[in-house]
């Protein structure tokens, strides 16, 4: 993490987010990029969201990071201890519902996602927080900030923007060869995660995406298998490339954080 990033993410800068009809994407016509269901309301009860607590000395409010799609909550571990540190704030890692240690749920969208963190919140008894979502989890930051203003003191949105995500990210091309790999029962965990590696290398190229996607990877009872929900993903990925409409506007302290040569900041 560089000190520039941890820099902009203790001052905030300020900006608004809107989103309307005219300016919000839907995501029709995603359904030639990749097979799906997708569920527009996203309605189900919240799950219960496991979460990392890293407690500093001051009483300002918590941060909460939210990480991005086949992602975890460990994506922050690093950069969730030099903010204690540096700011003396509590900061909470969150894995998203079908991620990491959190539950598994058929329906995996934005408002299913929102109401999760609403829940966690109301949980621990956290009236407000300062928001910082990484791709998925942006959007998941700026839906809770339309839609539960009062929960946000401030957003922190990384990599993302509140619209339509470009179909070229090869999303469905990594699940579908993470659902693809085959690695015996009772073997080393080294073992194990290079036959993985060495399945995947075949479509994910890039050695950081295969190490990204390995972190995944987990053993129980001598089997292997992926802590994500690779299903329901694959079925609401239309869902998770797209943002809901709103009507509304977040007047809190906004802050957009994204590359110079990103495809994901419009």
């Amino acid at each position: 993490m560089s000190k520039l990033y941890m820099s902009a993410l203790c001052r905030i800068l300020t900006r608004r987010v809107y989103c309307s009809p005219s300016s919000c994407l839907s995501v029709t016509g995603l359904r030639n990029f990749c097979s799906g269901v997708s569920t527009a309301d996203g309605a189900a009860s919240p799950v219960n969201l496991t979460y990392d607590v890293f407690d500093g000395k001051g009483d300002s409010t918590p941060l909460v990071f939210l990480h991005g799609l086949l992602g975890s909550k460990s994506n922050f571990h690093s950069i969730a201890k030099s903010l204690v540190q540096r700011t003396g704030r509590k900061v909470l890692t969150v894995d998203a519902r079908n991620h990491g240690k959190s539950p598994h749920s058929p329906v995996f969208t934005y408002k299913a996602m929102t109401d999760d963190l609403t829940h966690l919140l109301g949980q621990l008894h956290i009236g407000k927080c300062v928001l910082i979502g990484h791709s998925m989890g942006g959007k998941v930051a700026m839906a809770t900030a339309l839609s539960q203003p009062s929960l946000v003191d401030r957003l922190v949105v990384v990599d993302i923007s509140p619209s339509l995500t470009s179909v070229q990210t090869s999303f469905c091309a990594y699940i579908q060869a993470m659902k693809e790999v085959k690695i015996p029962s009772n073997i080393p965990r080294s073992t194990a995660r290079r036959l993985a590696e060495d399945q995947l290398r075949k479509i994910v190229k890039k050695r950081s995406v295969r190490q990204f996607l390995l972190a995944n990877l987990e053993e129980q009872n001598g089997h292997y298998g992926w802590m994500v929900n690779l299903e329901a993903i694959s079925n609401h990925l239309e869902d998770i490339m797209g943002f809901p409409v709103f009507n509304t506007t977040f007047e809190g302290p906004t802050l957009f954080l994204g590359g110079s040569s990103s495809a994901y900041i419009r």
